[in-house]
């Protein structure tokens, strides 16, 4: 008979055990849910990353523009390439 447990201590384990295994649970799932969005923010990480390059490669590339703009000559060709500007008198032919 000492082997055996009351009513109220076999009710007192199996309430404590769903609680413990509640709290298990719980802290699965959230460990999971935390996994999952840690996984969302490296592939966003590793976009951006990309993303910052690529813009960092198109600053250098308009800086250079810039720089090559001050030259008043430079612009005056890149304008009649660009925008068919002309000087006067020049006749301008577009050919595709």
């Amino acid at each position: 008979m000492k082997g055996r447990l009351t009513r109220k201590e076999r009710r007192r384990v199996i309430i404590t055990s769903i609680f413990c295994f509640f709290i298990i649970g719980l802290s699965v799932i959230s460990s999971v849910s935390n996994m999952v969005k840690i996984g969302e923010k490296k592939s966003e990480k590793k976009e951006l990353t990309q993303k910052l390059e690529e813009l960092k490669d198109e600053e250098i590339t308009l800086s250079d523009d810039v720089e090559k703009l001050k030259n008043p000559e430079y612009a005056a060709r890149y304008a009649r390439e660009k925008y068919l500007y002309s000087k006067n008198g020049e006749k301008i032919l577009k050919i595709n």
